[in-house]
């Protein structure tokens, strides 16, 4: 972000009566915070976190459970994600339910078409990572799947 942007903000804090504003852009995040006498204050976080410190001698590392391999089922387009066939229905799918490659998991609609989305995967259905009608993009995870 360059001192114009930062200067946009601060205005927009000012004229909104804001007192706390974060924004990430991409790998670059900034707060601004206004303090009791309404001068903005602006504090860069690294967008990078922080390493762990090296264990001290003679203790052991922390031992990491083994991650589970899931397989993802993202979105092919931007639109809203809907968990049913109409508002009255049951979910197509829920945690715990096996899928196979032709199951419909979920709908899709974009510019007022509804898109049935199918697993294109075999397995169970571990995680749904999406409300129904929230708005989702382009390659954004809308299930994990433990697969068979």
């Amino acid at each position: 972000m360059d001192i114009e942007e930062i200067k946009q903000l601060i205005q927009l804090m000012v004229d909104n009566d804001l007192s706390e504003v974060d924004i990430s852009d991409g790998e670059s995040n900034i707060s601004l915070k206004r303090g009791p006498g309404d001068q903005p204050i602006v504090t860069a976080v690294p967008a990078v976190p922080a390493a762990a410190p090296p264990p001290a001698a003679g203790e052991a590392p922390p031992v990491e459970p083994p991650a589970e391999e899931l397989l993802e089922i993202r979105s092919p387009m931007v639109g809203t994600f809907y968990a049913a066939p109409s508002p009255d229905s049951d979910s197509y799918v829920a945690v715990g339910t096996s899928v196979g490659e032709e199951t419909v998991v979920c709908i899709i609609e974009a510019m007022k078409v509804m898109n049935e989305i199918k697993a294109e995967c075999n397995g169970t259905i571990a995680e749904i990572c999406v409300k129904n009608a929230q708005p989702v993009e382009f390659g954004q995870v809308l299930f994990r799947v433990r697969p068979t």
